[in-house]
């Protein structure tokens, strides 16, 4: 392929390519360049860094933010930050302090540089993909294993190139674009795939129009999106002060794509994902009237400058109605500095804003959670159910513009009409040229010789990593839980002001596993302790967050194996990493013929595993037998077989310090 031409996301792979071929579908290894952890998953990898008894950082930069877990209520949350700002000294990260910004725009803003790679353990990690840059979310184990120096191993995935055409129309923005992508493709079209965006369309997007495109990406289930580092990319890095660190990216003439897709930008227009799926998207005009009582504009899905800027605008001289929260999350320090000199925080307050500190906030459901059952419009990325912190929640997902036009007439507002009936022109926004740079709240790590003598601080909430045993050779366990398609990891291990406080503690956060299902499975599952279980699913089993609590929690009371119809990717990597066995119905239909409590019977799992991909499973309640498939590597196979990856690689690293033992032994018996 090196004579041909190639795309961006072919030239990034290749550039960072230590094994494997760039074929679809084959296991290739790519050396990682970057991290970045944010607190919700993070205090999992800094247990996985001590796991792998790991001295130092062997990545360029790697970074932890602390931007999910910010309401300290009780002292579990004020531990968790210590113990992250400790072990990121100890290790070798830098520590992004409370309240300074969501992890993806600030990494943007401070350390994303075009033509490198990237793996996060938060699935939005593929913002990056707007500044050029190959940013790929999974586990925290998969970020432990990149900080210590190891390759992240993929499936190469298809190429999908997406060609935009024409420029937005007013009162239209970027995110009305992926909703236009996820109105056509769903929340499982990106599956498998590279989103790749490029053509003249793009001229009109800024890099941070491009962040809310790519961040939103992980919603279609894509690996990862990418964009050129052209001249937006320059433009921005200049703003943030830092142009050296721009590198030119583009695809090559008559570069190819495995799949290809066309969007005219001027037939956009205003959209909107109804509750409580990202992928159930209509035009606003076709909701227009719903009542609403709150309103939430920030988020990593909409977090530039502008997303805050319009919305002061269209408020500036108005009143948001009394029945309507409106709620502001800035996105970083530098955006809220920013708009605050513009003037435009005042003009937000003035208009009934409420203004919280800088974080994901009601994203994750920490704070902000809506009353049961009235509707919310959120900037946000996702609106699975619950996921806001209100078990019947009725979230949307929809543009600044649109939310802040509804936050004014108290009901879901095409902001077209808005601006028709108020007789308002689109805003000329004056963002400044240069940004409010402040640095401050980035902790340095300290030199190797000083990090090796710091303790990482640990509190009572501040557990251990479960030790976990190897699969054993024969299940004969029951089926706990039979659930339906797009199970996501917000219902597997929830996310909300009470169990995220737990996130180091897998123990407690256990006890949420699958509650917002059945809140009878983790009793039901330690009733179960002494022959495990399996959960039985259907497509895209595990879709959304990247959290790994997701893998480890339910593991952690016994999950041995999970069957589904198919598997969300994260969540199916994650599985593998903790020992968890995921297999697929090789006939969707045997789905049917499995109740709750059926026990079902497998044996041989070792053989089986090592030799073919295919898996004979007796249905012993129903004295029924079906088959099922694997898609594990034969290094996934090891992992699952040793029970995950650290159990894999403490027996190896075992294994060679006995054979060098017996060397030693055998060279020199004195030695013995």
């Amino acid at each position: 392929m090196s004579n041909e031409p190639r795309n961006i996301a072919q030239k990034l792979i290749g550039a960072h390519l230590e094994s494997g071929e760039m074929t679809p579908g084959s296991e290739i290894a790519i050396r990682i360049d970057q991290t970045l952890t944010q607190d919700a998953t993070g205090t999992l990898v800094m247990q996985e860094l001590e796991g792998l008894e790991l001295d130092r950082a062997q990545t360029e930069v790697s970074v932890q933010y602390v931007d999910h877990n910010l309401l300290q209520t009780d002292e579990k949350n004020a531990e968790d930050h210590d113990y992250l700002r400790t072990a990121c000294a100890r290790y070798g990260l830098w520590f992004s302090k409370p309240g300074n910004g969501v992890s993806h725009p600030t990494h943007m803003q401070r350390f994303g540089i075009p033509g490198k790679t990237m793996v996060g353990s938060d699935s939005h990690t593929p913002a990056a993909g707007s500044l050029g840059m190959l940013a790929i979310g999974v586990g925290g184990l998969e970020v432990a294993l990149a900080i210590a120096g190891h390759p992240l191993n993929i499936r190469m995935p298809e190429i999908w190139g997406v060609r935009l055409e024409g420029e937005l129309p007013q009162w239209c923005s970027a995110k009305d674009v992926i909703l236009e992508m996820l109105r056509r493709h769903d929340v499982k079209g990106g599956v498998n795939r590279i989103i790749e965006y490029h053509g003249p369309g793009l001229a009109g997007l800024s890099a941070m129009d491009r962040h809310v495109i790519a961040n939103m990406g992980a919603e279609l289930g894509a690996t990862t999106t990418v964009f050129p580092s052209d001249d937006a990319v320059r433009e921005f890095l200049r703003a943030e002060g830092r142009e050296d660190d721009w590198v030119e990216l583009v695809a090559d003439d008559d570069a190819t794509y495995d799949v290809e897709d066309t969007i005219d930008l001027s037939e956009i227009v205003p959209l909107i994902a109804k509750p409580s799926s990202p992928g159930n998207v209509v035009p606003v005009s076709e909701v227009a009237g719903e009542p609403v009582s709150q309103v939430v504009i920030g988020s990593s899905a909409n977090p530039g400058l502008r997303d805050f800027a319009i919305a002061a605008a269209m408020v500036e001289g108005r009143q948001t109605l009394g029945e309507v929260s409106f709620d502001i999350n800035p996105t970083s320090r530098e955006i809220l500095a920013d708009l605050t000199t513009m003037g435009a925080t005042a003009s937000l307050v003035i208009g009934g804003a409420r203004i919280h500190q800088a974080g994901c906030m009601g994203c994750i459901g920490m704070g902000q959670a809506p009353a049961t059952g009235r509707n919310s419009l959120r900037t946000m990325p996702r609106n699975f159910p619950g996921r806001s912190g209100t078990k019947e929640d009725a979230v949307w997902l929809c543009s600044p513009e649109t939310a802040t036009a509804s936050a004014l007439t108290g009901v879901i507002t095409d902001p077209r009409d808005w601006a028709r009936d108020v007789d308002m022109a689109y805003p000329e926004l004056a963002l400044p040229t240069e940004h409010a740079i402040n640095t401050a709240m980035l902790v340095a790590p300290p030199d190797a010789d000083e990090a090796l003598e710091i303790e990482p601080v640990k509190g009572p909430n501040i557990s251990s990593l479960p030790e976990l045993d190897d699969l054993p050779d024969e299940i004969e366990a029951p089926v706990l839980l039979k659930l339906g398609d797009n199970i996501s990891t917000d219902e597997i291990s929830p996310a909300g002001a009470r169990a995220l406080p737990f996130r180091s503690n897998i123990p407690k956060l256990a006890e949420f596993s699958f509650t917002r299902v059945d809140e009878t499975y983790p009793d039901r599952a330690r009733d179960a302790e002494s022959t495990g279980h399996i959960i039985v699913g259907g497509e895209n089993y595990g879709q959304g967050s990247s959290r790994e609590h997701a893998a480890i929690a339910p593991r952690h009371l016994g999950l041995r194996m999970v069957i589904a119809k198919s598997f969300a990717r994260i969540h199916w990597q994650n599985l593998a990493n903790f020992g968890v066995l995921a297999v697929e119905f090789d006939d969707p239909a045997d789905y049917d013929g499995i109740d709750q409590d059926d026990v079902l019977h497998v044996e041989n799992l070792r053989d089986v595993l090592e030799s073919k991909d295919e898996i004979s499973v007796h249905n012993v309640t129903k004295d029924t037998t079906f088959t099922v498939r694997h898609r594990l590597s034969a290094r996934q196979v090891a992992d699952v077989l040793a029970g995950g990856i650290i159990p894999r690689l403490a027996a190896e690293h075992e294994s060679d310090h006995q054979e060098a033992r017996e060397t030693t032994v055998a060279t020199n018996p004195s030695a013995s």
